[in-house]
């Protein structure tokens, strides 16, 4: 499966902004998806899952209630709805996928180049 990222930007303190990530050559339905994130100086971190059903989501203690991970099977593409925005949201965010449920660890098989994130103070 290969994945595009997109939807980055730069958005002031308490704004959102929507990631997408468009799957190619696989159906959604056949990976666990997630998303990471990189700070300038700091390793990735995860930020949000979906399972394979879609039933089963999980988010960072940082971005639960303000970020919301969702999936359109019909368009194959994953997103990250990000509201109540802070400068520390600051990072490159990539999206993932595995056949298996890797969960929090960054061992997924496939990753998206990232999409630019900057939260302005």
């Amino acid at each position: 499966v290969q994945l595009q990222a997109s939807g980055g930007g730069l958005v002031q303190t308490g704004g959102s902004l929507r990631l997408d990530c468009a799957a190619s050559g696989r159906p959604l339905i056949n990976y666990q998806m997630g998303w990471f994130r990189q700070a300038p100086g700091k390793e990735r971190e995860f930020v949000a899952s979906i399972s394979r059903s879609g039933v089963g989501k999980d988010y960072a203690d940082s971005v639960k209630g303000r970020f919301t991970i969702s999936r359109d099977i019909a368009k194959n593409t994953m997103y990250l709805q990000m509201n109540s925005l802070k400068p520390e949201d600051t990072a490159v965010y990539y999206c993932a996928a595995d056949i298996s449920a890797p969960g929090r660890s960054a061992k997924y098989d496939f990753w998206g180049r990232g999409t630019l994130v900057t939260v302005s103070s």
